[in-house]
């Protein structure tokens, strides 16, 4: 009996000391975890480890390489921030993509890969030779155009048809134009047009001003820029050559508004994705100094429309935000002889819509598209993003 009774009590306490240490394990364990959970350290170390490589962007609205949503890759819609249901149209949005680059998005802008981006986008719109002389004997002003170099392509073929206007201000009823030379960016005019019985007093009191147009034959000469030299600041006595920078009209014709977009090229699937992610400094178009803007897309296989899509409308706003995803198959061979078109429209109600402004992208754009263009090409499966500036 009392045999019994010593090996129950031995049994017992060896049940309580087993529970004792369990119970010390247990909290020791918590009290590790909780603090692993307090330390940043591991965290950091994990963080690392599983963190994939960014590669930098430097972008309009965040820090160079801090982008911290993901852009769209290829034609594949990207999975939706949780609550957040991806666009009706089957793409996923891409989620504050102007705010936002991240490695998959290469930000690129035409003059610099170092541009900040926020103010207006300095397009190289070419340069211009010509040469000044003034006869005492005869009282004429002899002004000679001679050429043209680097100037933009206008035209949807890839080219322009330059021609020059020139005035001497602030007279600008009376004008004097060069011949327009045909699908030429670098034109050779060699033409001298003479101002003749103005006396060198009121020679002095002018200034020369040059205008360079892209002639259309169907709608309104497109502006290339311009050059002005008041010629009191001229030693006229003899024949001044000069190369001069051409700079967008003072008018305000040459400026409509910059287009941030990315174009994709996936040579998988044989698609080019285009992103049109926002506008700024649009052009006002309506009497309240506003606009409606949407953008349309083309894809051109030559000279023929295959494919349009287009933007929802944003409501009185210069300086929309679409982030808006738009593929297009594109198979390798026609890569050369295809074309992207994206004009920037008005949306009016009661009239014709109005065209804001347009971009051409492709092999034989302009320097900027054609840059655009190439690094899509370098740069397969990521999107490759940059400002243009919007052409009439």
């Amino acid at each position: 009996m009392y045999l019994n009774r010593e090996e129950e009590g031995s049994k017992g306490s060896v049940t309580l000391s087993v529970f004792l240490v369990s119970l010390a394990v247990t909290v020791c364990a918590v009290w590790l975890v909780a603090l692993c959970g307090v330390c940043g350290w591991c965290q950091r170390k994990l963080g690392k480890r599983n963190k994939p490589g960014l590669e930098t962007a430097d972008t309009p609205d965040s820090a160079r390489g801090r982008g911290e949503k993901k852009a769209i890759k290829g034609n594949k819609p990207a999975n939706s921030p949780k609550g957040q249901p991806p666009d009706a149209d089957g793409h996923s949005s891409v989620t504050d993509l102007a705010n936002s680059l991240t490695g998959d998005m290469v930000m690129l802008s035409p003059g610099s890969e170092d541009d900040d981006g926020e103010g207006p986008i300095s397009e190289k719109l070419g340069r211009i030779q010509f040469s000044i002389g003034y006869s005492f004997q005869n009282t004429t002003l002899t002004v000679k155009l001679l050429r043209g170099q680097d100037l933009p392509a206008k035209d949807f073929s890839g080219t322009s048809d330059p021609f020059v206007k020139i005035y001497l201000l602030p007279d600008k009823k009376h004008k004097l134009e060069t011949k327009v030379k045909r699908k030429n960016l670098n034109p050779h005019w060699n033409e001298t047009f003479l101002f003749e019985g103005f006396p060198y007093e009121k020679v002095r009191e002018r200034t020369l001003y040059l205008q360079v147009l892209d002639y259309d034959r169907f709608s309104r000469n497109d502006p290339i820029g311009e050059v002005s030299i008041p010629l009191n600041k001229v030693e006229l006595g003899q024949i001044k050559t000069f190369w001069k920078e051409l700079k967008p009209c003072s008018d305000g014709s040459g400026r409509r508004g910059d287009l941030l977009l990315s174009l994709c090229y996936n040579p998988t699937a044989n698609t080019i994705t285009v992103n049109i992610i926002k506008a700024r400094n649009l052009k006002a178009m309506d009497i309240g100094g506003t606009s409606d803007p949407y953008v349309k897309v083309w894809l051109m296989h030559k000279d023929r429309r295959v494919e349009k899509k287009k933007t929802v409308t944003m409501k009185r706003c210069l300086n929309p935000v679409f982030n808006e995803s738009f593929p297009f198959d594109v198979p390798a061979h026609v890569l050369r002889e295809t074309t992207i078109i994206i004009t920037v429209m008005d949306k009016d109600r009661l009239s014709r819509n109005d065209v804001i402004g347009k971009i051409y992208l492709s092999w034989k754009s302009g320097p900027g598209e054609v840059k655009h263009w190439k690094d899509m090409l370098a740069r397969p499966r990521t999107n490759v993003a940059q400002w243009h500036a919007l052409k009439a």
